[in-house]
């Protein structure tokens, strides 16, 4: 009768291990809505106060990037640059619409993301924390955590995603 009860014991926990794995495995797919590509930051010299980062983002269904931090600088912010009268203009953008199964570039001369106010330089091949916050049509919001590896000013990977 013991036998039967240890065994009874081993197969609930077996059961119960099986349905922890498959609740895990549904929680990773349903933060898996947004995919994150070729994330980089352009190199910052000494003295230096801002910087941009650039990646590519797809999300599964419709949602904008609407917020960006790092703990490398005090002021992060989601930028667009367009030409206007012949002039090339920065200005904060309140979101980046990400349509559903599209890639988005953040790329040099197009959308990407200040980092202003750098805490420190930065050098070339280390890693910098980026925290993306993604808002859904429905509100809800999620964020998703990146490293982006720095690249030193003017490296031929700086220029790999040309228009």
């Amino acid at each position: 009768m013991r036998a039967l009860s240890i065994a009874t014991s081993l197969l609930a926990l077996r059961i119960l291990r099986a349905t922890a794995l498959a609740l895990a495995l549904g929680a990773t797919q349903a933060h898996a809505q947004v995919k994150v590509d070729n994330a980089w930051v352009r190199g910052a010299v000494p003295g230096q106060l801002a910087t941009g980062a650039f990646l590519d983002i797809t999300s599964t269904r419709d949602a904008a990037l609407v917020k960006a931090e790092s703990p490398i600088a005090a002021t992060v912010e989601v930028h667009a640059m367009e030409m206007k009268n012949n002039l090339m203009t920065m200005r904060e953008a309140p979101k980046i619409d990400l349509p559903a199964g599209k890639q988005v570039r953040l790329a040099p001369g197009g959308f990407h993301i200040m980092l202003m106010d750098l805490k420190q330089p930065l050098k070339n091949g280390e890693m910098v924390p980026l925290k993306l916050t993604i808002e859904y049509p429905d509100k809800k919001r999620e964020t998703v955590d990146v490293q982006a590896q720095v690249r030193g000013l003017g490296t031929s990977q700086e220029h790999q995603h040309k228009h």
